[in-house]
């Protein structure tokens, strides 16, 4: 396990003294707060109309889930492009042959390359949250819809961050393999949409699709079919990196 907290440190070193990062962290946050102080601002506006409605929608429901809302769908693209690099940059930089030599088991490298992208992308949801949450100075939130729309995130993060380090494994070009983990991002977004438009909302297909799962969360609602899914999602995937990673040693690569 050591060595698994080594290559993850690694990989959020080389994740923080690089430029890029950090400009698609300033860019999603500056996209955030601008829809957030869109949405205060609507909010604003349709409160006097809302006032003394016995269910009419609050802050959570109409400022901080729509806010938490976009950042999923954010994550489709901001997570490949940080993933990108995490073993595609290793085989371009022909380092990774020193890495498997190095005596550390196929997995516990993909698990270090995981666990180091997986907690950047918590620091960018950890910076979203702030925004709905320092509305709690001056109104009421409902921080239990939010504690459940924050660990669904946490969680989709974890499997879209598998899904990203599976695809640096099968390409040595940072960019084909950025664009390979979007494509099978996108292709989870929609796996179900046809099913949708039929009135199918509870078929095989739709337990597929990624925003099956990440909507409970948003509504408030932990079921542990959603984090099997995630789970068993990111498990395959990085089981599918480490038998690519077993097959580029006997290559050599």
């Amino acid at each position: 396990m050591s060595a698994v907290w080594l290559i993850a440190r690694h990989e959020l070193r080389r994740l923080v003294v690089q430029f890029w990062p950090w400009a698609l962290l300033a860019a999603a946050l500056a996209l955030l707060a601008y829809l957030f102080l869109l949405g205060i601002d609507s909010f604003l506006a349709l409160a006097p109309k809302i006032a003394g409605r016995s269910e009419a929608p609050g802050v959570t429901d109409l400022i901080a889930i729509p806010q938490l809302r976009t950042l999923g769908n954010l994550l489709l693209l901001l997570v490949p492009l940080l993933t990108m690099p995490s073993l595609a940059g290793e085989r371009r930089r022909h380092s990774l042959v020193l890495l498997l030599g190095a005596g550390v088991g196929e997995l516990r490298i993909v698990l270090g390359k995981w666990l180091g992208a997986w907690l950047s992308v918590l620091v960018l949801i950890a910076f979203a949250l702030a925004m709905p949450l320092a509305l709690a100075a001056g109104t009421t939130l409902d921080l239990g819809r939010i504690a459940a729309a924050a660990l669904g995130l946490a969680l989709a993060a974890g499997a879209l961050s598998a899904i990203g380090v599976y695809a640096s494994a099968l390409s040595a070009q940072p960019a084909f393999a950025a664009a390979l983990a979007l494509a099978m991002n996108l292709l989870l977004a929609v796996a179900d949409t046809g099913a949708r438009l039929q009135g199918v909302v509870d078929g095989g297909i739709n337990y597929l699709a990624l925003p099956t799962h990440l909507e409970p969360f948003l509504r408030g609602i932990v079921s542990s079919i959603d984090i099997v899914y995630f789970a068993l999602l990111a498990g395959v995937m990085l089981l599918l990196a480490a038998r690519q990673l077993a097959a580029l040693r006997e290559q050599g690569a």
